[in-house]
């Protein structure tokens, strides 16, 4: 039945993606001192960019973003329908790359230096994105997610140094300071949005629904790690969405150059460690 998974994954994850997106938007404006939209305001704005023109500086740019959509949502059915977690990584990968070809087709100096550092916040997170792959199949020996959420303990207990490097490059992902040098999440932040600053109407709501698909994913990667125990693992999951939301309120934002510093160094420090002592132990 892990079909199934994935089929919900498709129906179900634009709304769970979307509530969370509100919940991020609700609880931010508390943090501020200030009230804030309803939790419903994210579906309201989507469904208020399909309704508009569709404007591009070239047709290709539409191209791009809705590979970027197919492929986050593929990233999300190989994931729930408990497929390789190579593959899925692969597919993670590939919908990020069409986001920046997007970003670079659209001929605007802010879309361009957008998704220059939006390529840079991909190499910032993939060595540990890859690092957590190989630590789990160290600890569960299988890269098939159907596979690694039956294994009877808690993964989190050999991998704390792994989870630590995959948690601190969740603030890359979810595009929250100080780690948010592509393109701000909220508008408030910054009038111009980096590598989507020449993108509106349906293709503006394209990319943000493939952010709430990619929302759903992220915290389902986190959930692996607490997988033997569904309640935790749940719970666990939405709590690294709530520090997310603390550490962006609290954050400035930083230079590529301490991105890629940080995110290479804790991976390979901490996340290297972490494997470095599976492998004497083993």
């Amino acid at each position: 039945m892990w079909w199934l998974g994935g089929l919900l994954f498709i129906v179900l994850a634009p709304f769970v993606g979307g509530l969370l997106s509100g919940i991020d938007r609700k609880i931010t404006a508390r943090m501020q001192g200030r009230i804030g939209p309803p939790v419903w305001q994210a579906f309201y704005d989507v469904a208020k960019l399909l309704q508009k023109e569709n404007l591009v500086v070239r047709p290709t740019q539409k191209m791009y973003m809705d590979f970027f959509l197919v492929f986050t949502i593929f990233t999300g059915v190989l994931f729930f329908s408990g497929g390789d977690l190579l593959l899925v990584i692969f597919a993670l990968t590939m919908a990020g790359v069409f986001f920046v070809l997007g970003g670079y087709k659209a001929s605007s100096p802010y879309s361009f230096i957008g998704a220059q550092r939006e390529t840079l916040q991909m190499m910032s997170y993939e060595p540990a994105v890859l690092i957590a792959a190989v630590g789990i199949y160290m600890v569960t020996r299988s890269f098939q997610v159907a596979q690694i959420v039956h294994h009877p303990t808690l993964i989190i207990k050999d991998l704390p140094g792994v989870f630590f490097a995959f948690f601190f490059i969740l603030t890359i992902k979810f595009r929250k300071s100080p780690f948010d040098l592509s393109t701000s999440h909220h508008a408030h932040q910054e009038l111009v949005k980096g590598i989507t600053t020449e993108f509106s109407g349906r293709t503006l709501a394209k990319i943000e629904i493939a952010h709430w698909y990619e929302y759903v994913f992220i915290l389902g990667f986190v959930y692996l790690f607490f997988a033997s125990n569904p309640v935790l693992g749940v719970a666990m999951a939405l709590l690294a969405f709530f520090c997310e939301l603390v550490i962006d309120n609290i954050s400035a934002r930083v230079r590529w150059q301490w991105l890629l510093a940080a995110s290479w160094g804790v991976a390979f420090v901490a996340g290297g460690a972490n494997i470095l002592y599976l492998m004497l132990k083993g």
